[in-house]
Parts: C-alpha cells; structure tokens; sequence
C-alpha cells in the first residue's frame, strides 16, 4: 500500500489493481472512499482495463479467433502493477502483459497508472493512465475508472443530488438487467440549476456519451458540494451505484458494455479504442474533494 500525504489529504493506493483504496480528509478524519464492503461492493475504484462492462456470452472475436473473458470489466483491477516510482506526493505503478493475459487478451501492452496530489489543489487527486501497445498490429482496447465516494456519517445517498454544472438538461442511456447497452433507448434527465435528487431519476446506471459531461460532482442534501469529478477528456461518464450501499460511482470511460444482442468482432464493439504499434495514448481526469462539515 502506498500512501500519499499533504495538509488535506491522505492516500492509500494499492498495488493490485493500482486500486485507489482510502482518501481521508484530515479536517473531519472522515473517509472519502467506499469502504469495499464485501456484502455490497467489494471494490474501491478499481481501473476497468482492457474492457469496461461485458462481452456478449463472455466471448470476443478477434477477426476468426474467439477469445474468452468471463469477468467485466477485464482484468487489470485483479492483478498486481509493479511499481515504478512513489513519492509523498505521487505514486506509478505499471502493469505490462504476460502468459496469463495473453491467453485471455492477445496484445502486448504497458499501462502505467499514476495518483498524484495536485500541487496547487491540496484537495485534489490527479489521476493519468498510459496506454501503450508494444506488439506489431493494431490493439483494440477500453479503460475506464470506476471510484466509488462514501456519503458522509449520517447521510443517505438518495437524499443527495448529483450536479452538472452547466446543464439543464442531458441524454443518457442505461443497462438492461444483465448489464448490456440499450443504446436505442435515450432518456431525458431534466435539471434544476445543474442539479438533480439521486432518489427521484438515478437507474441502476446512466450512461453519457459523445462527450456531453466534462464534469460531475456529488453535492450533500444542503447541495453543498461534497465531490467533483473533472473529467473532459472522456467520451462516456457513467454514474452507477448499489442500492444496498452508502456511496455513488461516478466513472470516466474509454469504451463501454456491448450493446445489447452485440454479435460483432472486437473492431466493431461501440466505444472501442485503438492503438497502432508504438503508439502511447495518454488519459487524466480529477478528483476534488470539496471541504464540508467541522
């Protein structure tokens, strides 16, 4: 576990999975990250990598060749990154590929994942991934993020609201029970000033696309701001979270779920992204943890 420290902060990062697993805010001593209860949710924020959500039939075809990936998500959150290089301030961990995944995800990659304190925002955390493709033909890939932010002692996640600051309005589409894409299937969520009640119109799971969110914080019953997500970079933010559970997943995506009924090869799936040999695709988003309470 490495630990990352300043006035408002403390971090602990993990190597399996490069797993975001603590954020303390020293002004309160309250925990800011979902605890991975095992009976609810048994994650923290864990980095969805080469997939993000499922494959139809938990199989996926490249050209000919059919390749098994029983997991969502991919793999990267359950194996261990070696670490690169860890300060007070900043930690790099790197996952490359091998037999075993290989067997499953038949490409030469390095994903280097680093959590760094902002030096000008002490109460942010940059997060950056870097993708490269170290084999000879073109690797089809998705990342995503997936932190997942505990409510505050005493507050219930359907009594606070969500914000997107900017909008009065925005599309998104959800999952089917199953946990596929039904793209076909907009809906419109209507916004008071950015803001919206999670009990009265979060599903299971929104899903933004075509880069319509480049930010999205969670604000406390008052709408005092409790987190803020900075997240421009991505096509797709999706906002997920177990009903059973004290806490509200808001994920920054490269690449999503198949669609329903997706019977397509790999370089068809909605959303994928692609990496010539050589190439290094670099990705960040941020996490501002707004002060609140005594």
């Amino acid at each position: 576990m490495h630990i990352l420290e300043n006035t408002a902060l403390r971090v602990e990062i993990a190597d399996k999975g490069a797993e975001l697993c603590s954020v303390i805010d020293k002004a309160t001593l309250a925990e800011r990250i979902w605890t991975a209860d095992p009976s609810v949710w048994n994650r923290h924020a864990p980095i969805l990598f080469p997939f993000v959500g499922k494959v139809t039939g938990s199989k996926y075809r490249i050209g000919e060749r059919e390749y098994s990936m029983k997991t969502q998500h991919g793999f990267a959150r359950d194996l261990c990154f070696a670490c690169v290089e860890a300060t007070e301030k900043h930690v790099t961990q790197r996952l490359t590929a091998t037999d075993e995944t290989l067997a499953l995800y038949p490409y030469e990659f390095s994903l280097e994942v680093t959590h760094a304190l902002d030096p000008d925002e002490p109460r942010q955390l940059n997060i950056a991934w870097q993708i490269k493709n170290c084999g000879s033909e073109t690797m089809y890939y998705s990342i995503g993020g997936h932190p997942g932010f505990l409510m505050p002692d005493g507050v219930e996640k359907e009594d606070c609201f969500l914000f997107f600051p900017g909008h009065g309005s925005l599309s998104y589409f959800s999952a089917n029970k199953a946990g596929f894409a039904l793209k076909d299937t907009l809906h419109e969520l209507c916004l008071q000033d950015g803001f919206v009640r999670y009990q009265e119109d979060v599903p299971d799971t929104w899903i933004f696309s075509d880069h319509s969110v480049d930010e999205v914080g969670i604000a406390l019953p008052d709408r005092t701001p409790y987190v803020t997500l900075r997240c421009g970079q991505f096509p797709l933010l999706a906002v997920w979270a177990n009903p059973k559970g004290r806490f509200i997943c808001l994920e920054p995506w490269f690449g999503r779920t198949d669609d329903e009924g997706f019977s397509g090869s790999l370089a068809e799936k909605p959303g994928i992204e692609t990496l010539a040999p050589g190439e290094v695709k670099a990705i960040s988003y941020a996490i501002l943890f707004h002060a609140y309470g005594k």
